[in-house]
């Protein structure tokens, strides 16, 4: 009974300090970071600059000093912005930021949010690299000076996938610099990494400064995440690239002519929305292209959401954004980054997988996965006593998670101990089973993530399995008295079939801030991808793992959304002339909704079809996207008379509106008419309204004479019509315009999902739809 009430108080100590460590930056404090958004127009003719008439209304909020002539040292303004969004970040107290909120020329006042990060085969797998070395990638497009900022943990220069041999110079119109620091120096730069920039003063505002001993405050990368990620974006091809054996292959990003630039804007703690603020408006000055974003924190409006507006700017600039929907799934509504400005992306498996295998004294094998590779091998001919240390109930043990502390070494010490998934990391249960003598480690998913798994790079001989096998192996380790198994290590395999699939950890719409606009938009590779690491740190991020590699396997939506932004600066490179909108048009009308058995798209945590709340409208194209045929392209001004619609304040839309002086223009009849390539007919409570019409606008960016005609999938809930059937073009760049009428014949408990295809013979262009019908208010 003591035992358990130890392992019990260990347990909440530990969620505890996990709680801690999340919420202690809000604690309030005397002063916190507020970004001000100021009105640019609004500028007084005797101030000779913006941020002296910045200065000037922070400085006339502040509060006196309690002591009577004592001065207030500290410089309150940290950041200033100028690009993307215009403002400052302050400290304040919560009278100072009172009274600043009503000052003239004050658009907004945004508390610092804290973010979280969303943590070689795919260029193959998505088309990218085919086997001859003919490829429309050619390097003509390779060579245009396309440069994507990517916002991160910062980057390992000293890799090989950041080569920029044979590169030509950096564009003259770039305007970055590298910033030097400790690990860190001016040649780390190069033609390949053309900027690198760090961004700390909003962290340090809320947890104090940076230990320069622990970390490197300079764009150097000891987490790994931002070097992985932009090495998917675009990093150079390295031959002979592995994971300790695994993944064998060539590792390349999907961009590797075009160019980085790394913003640090990820410490040990987390990312604060000041420096994230920050670094977006500095990279859209330097003059990125592209911006690649694999963090996010909650959803908040619109115009509460920093990174929002901050993306909104740089859509407004040409810059094309795109970000993680985040790790939430396969719980509904889990999505973060949801404006329609920004492209989201969602994750899926590769046809690669890394088979491991539990096999147990009955003679039954289990499948599972793993990238263990060392000195302690478990001989197949030979047999391990197993142990579960949960119980027989369904709810879970402190000790059934391997948590620190709660395994007894007299129990498990030259056994294979089997450790259920949640709390902490899994490679840090593999390192707490190791500690305390095991031989090896079952990692048993639970209900939470059902079968799909995850491939890791554990410190001892580990496997992880399915939610049905666990339950399994659990089963016959608490009944049988002298049970045993052992472990096997299968390598790499390919043309695993079904793939793609939508990965369970993948966050899901529907999308609540606006049901009218469909997310995720796309899905992209995020499980089991290789790309090059940090050689600060282990493959398992652990401290205690010595091991150093080159390259790395990770996942996650973090993952999935460098992939995507590497193909969005390939679209650039081949259409200078694009925007944001029509890239991202031609990313989603070629996206593909079947996998390589010819069947739907299936949802990793339900083995059954995903829906456009899973996979938004399907997976990545490259080589489709590259002539989409018809594109639906949208404008700033699109984009703000969307806002018009969200019930939105003069004063919240002047968040938006004050940089080009933006007014509603009243053209769309509902959110749904935004001229988006995914549509959402959402029918309200009232039962009396039947009929729904939704309108669009398509741009021929195909063959100047061509005749598309329309198909559209059935529904149960609504006959669906488009009117014209038929576009009819005669030129480039011609805009056509139809109708969607959607009319209710049996309201239904459920969103329906479907399809839109407009048809040239050559060229499919597809958009998806979801139906549904809110419950009537009773």
């Amino acid at each position: 009974m003591f035992e358990n009430t130890v392992k019990w108080l260990v347990f909440i100590l530990a969620i505890y300090l996990a709680f801690n460590a999340v919420v202690s930056v809000n604690t309030p404090l005397k002063r916190k970071t507020y970004i001000v958004q100021m009105d640019r127009s609004a500028k007084p003719g005797y101030f000779t600059s913006h941020l002296e008439w910045y200065s000037s209304k922070v400085q006339s909020v502040l509060s006196k000093p309690e002591i009577e002539g004592q001065a207030d040292e500290e410089d309150r303004i940290i950041y200033s912005y100028e690009t993307a969004f215009h403002g400052v970040a302050a400290k304040l107290n919560d009278e100072e930021a009172e009274r600043l909120e009503e000052e003239d020329g004050v658009v907004a006042l945004f508390p610092e949010t804290k973010y979280q990060l969303h943590t070689t085969r795919s260029p193959m797998f998505l088309g990218l690299e085919p086997e001859d070395s003919t490829s429309v990638w050619s390097e003509k497009v390779a060579d245009h000076d396309v440069i994507v900022g990517v916002l991160d943990t910062g980057i390992f220069p000293e890799s090989e996938s950041f080569n920029d041999t044979g590169m030509s110079p950096v564009p003259t119109h770039w305007k970055g610099a590298c910033e030097t620091g400790r690990g860190f120096q001016k040649h780390h730069c190069n033609k390949k990494i053309v900027g690198a920039r760090v961004f700390y003063r909003g962290y340090e505002a809320a947890t104090g400064k940076i230990n320069e001993q622990n970390e490197y405050k300079s764009p150097r990368d000891q987490d790994g995440h931002g070097t992985h990620t932009a090495a998917t974006v675009a990093g150079s091809p390295v031959r002979g690239a592995n994971l300790l054996g695994y993944a064998h292959g060539t590792a390349r990003g999907m961009a590797p002519g075009a160019r980085i630039a790394a913003y640090k804007v990820c410490w040990a703690g987390g990312c604060f929305s000041s420096d994230i603020l920050s670094a977006v408006d500095r990279a859209v000055a330097d003059g990125v292209n592209v911006l690649s974003i694999s963090l996010g924190g909650g959803v908040s409006s619109y115009y509460r959401d920093s990174l929002s507006i901050a993306a909104f700017g740089s859509m407004e600039m040409g810059v094309f954004v795109s970000c993680s929907a985040g790790n939430g799934g396969p719980d509904p509504a889990s999505l973060t980054n949801v404006s329609p400005w920004i492209t989201t992306v969602g994750a899926s498996t590769m046809d690669r997988d890394f088979p491991a295998t539990a096999r147990l004294g009955t003679g039954r094998t289990l499948s599972g996965v793993s990238l263990y590779e060392g000195r302690r091998i478990l001989s197949t001919g030979k047999q391990y006593p197993l142990v579960y240390m949960g119980g027989n109930s369904s709810s879970l043990d402190p000790s059934s998670l391997c948590l620190e502390g709660t395994l007894n070494p007299r129990v498990v010490a030259g056994k294979i101990v089997i450790c259920d998934r949640g709390i902490s990391p899994r490679v840090e249960k593999g390192q707490v089973a190791k500690q305390a003598g095991a031989v090896g480690m079952i990692l048993a998913n639970t209900a939470a993530n059902g079968e799909e798994l995850v491939a890791d790079c554990h410190l001892l001989p580990a496997v992880a399995v399915g939610e049905k096998e666990g339950k399994l192996i659990k089963s016959y380790a608490s009944t049988s008295r002298n049970a045993t198994a052992t472990l096997a290590f299968l390598g790499t395999r390919l043309g695993i079939r079904p793939s793609p699939v939508v990965a369970a950890f993948s966050s899901r719409g529907p999308n609540l801030l606006t049901l009218e606009i469909l997310k995720p938009d796309i899905v992209a590779p995020g499980v089991n991808i290789l790309a090059a690491w940090t050689g600060e740190l282990g493959p398992s991020s652990l401290p205690t793992d010595r091991r150093r590699v080159e390259f790395n396997i990770l996942s996650g939506t973090s993952m999935s959304c460098p992939h995507v932004s590497g193909i969005a600066a390939l679209l650039k490179a081949r259409h200078p002339e694009w925007s944001p909108a029509a890239i991202k048009s031609a990313l989603m009308t070629t996206a593909y909704v079947h996998d390589n058995t010819h069947h739907p798209l299936k949802d990793a945590s339900v083995a059954t079809p995903s829906t456009p709340f899973d996979h938004g409208a399907g997976h990545v194209n490259p080589m489709k996207a590259l002539d989409p045929g018809l594109i639906y392209d949208l404008e700033p001004q699109d984009y703000f008379d969307f806002l018009c619609t969200q019930k939105l304040t003069p004063s919240q839309l002047k968040v938006f509106g004050k940089f080009a002086n933006r007014s509603c223009r009243h053209s769309l009849a509902n959110p749904g008419d935004l001229n988006y390539p995914s549509m959402s007919a959402v029918f309200p409570e009232d039962t009396s309204i039947k009929v729904l019409t939704l309108h669009r606008t398509v741009t021929n960016v195909g063959p100047p004479t061509s005749t598309y005609h329309v198909v559209i999938s059935p529904f149960k809930g609504a006959a669906v019509k488009v009117e014209p059937e038929v576009l009819n073009f005669t030129r480039k760049n011609q805009k056509l315009s139809y109708r969607i009428i959607f009319t209710t014949k049996i309201r239904q408990t459920m969103p329906e999902f479907g399809g839109l295809v407009w048809k040239d013979g050559a060229r499919k262009v597809r958009s998806p739809i979801a139906i549904t019908w809110l419950t009537p208010l009773t």
